[in-house]
């Protein structure tokens, strides 16, 4: 319904206002927007709307740091586009009958209180005499209103009672910003170095991650490999080039505690490249600050074959002394040491950082404001997305995408245990498509349904998953598995295993439980 032409709005029915759309059940299943709508309400109402800028949003509502750059972290703009959502559905439906409405116009973050036009009302007829017993009958009626509009107000209290016992739902101004940070996105704040080894040129990788050319280095020859596809990544142009030889890296950091992540790639020795060989081909020590991190490596060993992106996480990783981080590599007993990136990041206080994998070519931010990451870490099976929404879900767009088939990822996390959540959903088989994915498309019987398993390091965590027995058709089904320990490679290896048509995943989630 359009908006009226502006007219002064007392400042208690704008608080009024506000009070009520927080209490209705859309935001307070969704406490980040809850809390985003909140923020420029009162800053609004304080006489601060000039202040109200994208990146005052993104350090005191979303925790980012102040190096916050908005040319590659769009949050503001992806969650204050989902607020225009929330709102627009919002006063479609619990708050159709309200002629005082909330607007964040487009390309803008400071919110409007603005009257709505009351429908056109029917003409009532000329009164007639009101009997006894009519009045009776209207008092009766104005009775049970009044009862039911106590009963409103009630549940509204008992519903802010509510938020207001669950501090932890909506973050305030007087938290740290680490804390709004880690508990929102599960992303600490600090400084990150990225470093291409051997290649001359910087590179945005799917992520919209900035690498560096390579620098800090000391000794090694750069060498670069005309390879186009390396599994168990999307960004095969991180692993073409390399240092290789006896060298090292000494890189200046902040103090603090770091997650070290370095990335391989064999793109010389294997069965398929001009060195031939394979495992024992390339063996290397890796050192940090004179401590070994590993000893007796083979990359082909380790990523399972040549032309296969490998990871290896370090944590508790500080500067020495003289404020760098010196990486050295050297060969131990055949070929030359070999690297092909270098990322640093900053480190929780324990264990790792979590991973969050949603199964597309770009970043995603759920309606709880996390942070995931473009899909990683596979190997087969294939991307596909649908313009179907999943039903009975806060986030429908979260369930757009999906790697189906039979494929596997591998994850790479340090010794400990974790929880890790897969998140899945049905578009696919469904009594009203039957015919579309029957027998007719060369698959199996339609009415009976996807079934696959999920195995991690090669023990099943998930047997016979059948998504429309368990949710229905386009209903998300979240499983979550805990106490899952890492193979002698470093990795979670997940496979999706089909039983019956293929295997699908939408999202994946590990989180480390010794945090």
């Amino acid at each position: 319904m359009p908006l009226a032409a502006a007219e002064p709005v007392s400042a208690d029915a704008e608080r009024a206002e506000l009070e009520a759309v927080l209490a209705s059940p859309l935001f307070v299943r969704s406490p980040t927007l809850a809390h985003f709508l909140s923020y420029l309400c009162e800053r609004k109402f304080a006489g601060e709307a000039g202040h109200i800028k994208e990146y005052s949003i993104a350090l005191e509502v979303f925790g980012r740091p102040e190096s916050f750059d908005q040319d590659t972290d769009s949050i503001v703009r992806v969650q204050a586009n989902r607020l225009r959502k929330r709102l627009a559905d919002y006063y479609g439906s619990g708050g159709a009958g309200h002629t005082l409405q909330i607007a964040i116009p487009v390309g803008q973050y400071v919110p409007l209180f603005q009257r709505v036009p009351l429908p056109d009302t029917v003409s009532l007829p000329t009164p007639k005499i009101i009997t006894a017993k009519a009045r009776l009958l209207r008092a009766y009626a104005w009775i049970f209103f009044a009862a039911i509009v106590l009963c409103a107000i009630v549940g509204i209290l008992f519903v802010r009672s509510r938020e207001h016992a669950k501090p932890q739902a909506e973050p305030t101004r007087t938290q740290p910003l680490t804390q709004i940070a880690e508990r929102l996105s599960g992303m600490p704040i600090g400084d990150e170095v990225r470093i291409l080894a051997g290649s001359s040129r910087s590179y945005v990788d799917r992520a919209g991650k900035l690498w560096s050319p390579d620098t800090h280095f000391i000794g090694g020859t750069a060498m670069r490999s005309s390879v186009q596809h390396i599994w168990r990544t999307q960004d095969p142009s991180i692993y073409r080039s390399s240092r290789q030889g006896e060298f090292r890296y000494d890189i200046p950091l902040k103090p603090g505690t770091y997650e070290l992540r370095l990335h391989f790639a064999e793109t010389f020795y294997g069965p398929e490249e001009i060195g031939s060989g394979g495992e024992g081909s390339r063996i290397m020590a890796a050192r940090a600050n004179g401590k070994i991190l590993m000893d007796d490596f083979d990359v082909v060993l380790d990523a399972g074959g040549s032309r296969t992106a490998d990871v290896k996480v370090f944590t508790g990783i500080s500067p020495d002394q003289d404020g760098q981080l010196h990486l050295s590599f050297s060969s131990s007993r055949g070929g030359s040491a070999m690297l092909s990136a270098i990322e640093i990041l900053p480190g929780l206080r324990r264990g790792l950082r979590p991973v969050r994998i949603s199964m597309r070519d770009i970043p995603y931010y759920s309606n709880d404001s996390r942070w995931w990451g473009p899909d990683n870490y596979f190997k087969g099976g294939q991307l596909s997305s649908t313009d179907e929404p999943a039903i009975d879900d806060d986030d429908p767009e979260m369930y757009e995408t999906e790697r189906w088939g039979h494929f596997s990822y591998a994850i790479p996390v340090v010794p400990g245990r974790y929880a890790v959540t897969f998140y899945f959903v049905e578009h696919r088989f469904d009594a009203a498509n039957r015919d579309r994915y029957g027998e007719t498309s060369g698959g199996a019987h339609a009415d009976e349904g996807r079934l696959f398993s999920v195995f991690c390091n090669g023990k099943v965590v998930l047997r016979d998953l059948d998504l429309i027995k368990e949710a229905g058709g386009n209903r998300p089904l979240v499983r979550k598995v805990t106490g899952l320990e890492a193979n002698p490679q470093g990795k979670l290896l997940l496979e999706f295993v089909p039983t019956r048509s293929y295997a699908t995943v939408t999202a994946i989630e590990v989180v480390s439980q010794d945090n």
